[in-house]
């Protein structure tokens, strides 16, 4: 079970580092399909987030946080996105800069979830 966790997983942090450089793309002149930037619930991660809490590993309590600090993080994102739509590029950019400690919050989280669910409780 331990494989298919790390797998899991590590699947969950490729889509957190896309989602990253899609948003860091946008925001230095990139073009990319926003709705699932911008919709949690439309994301491959937020998918992921939904079915996980849905199944059999559900019981962890971070997961709860970790649903509750990626909505945050597509809230701010779409805030910046917009914020460069308008022409306020630099600004957005800036605000990146400030996000990066939210946005790295997210692979702590999923370590976290990981080590509990392969410790024996």
């Amino acid at each position: 079970m331990d494989i298919d966790i790390r797998q899991d997983f590590g699947v969950a942090m490729g889509q957190h580092l896309i989602f990253k450089s899609k948003l860091r793309s946008f925001l230095y002149g990139g073009s990319f399909a926003s709705a699932p930037t911008r919709d949690p619930d439309l994301c491959s991660l937020g998918i992921w987030i939904a079915e996980r809490r849905r199944g059999p590993w559900g019981y962890v309590p971070e997961w709860a946080e970790l649903d509750r600090l990626h909505r945050l993080l597509h809230r701010e994102a779409n805030q910046l996105m917009d914020m460069a739509l308008q022409g306020f590029e630099e600004q957005a950019r800036a605000g990146l800069t400030d996000l990066l400690p939210t946005i790295d919050r997210i692979p702590r989280l999923l370590q976290t979830i990981q080590n509990q669910l392969r410790t024996p409780g």
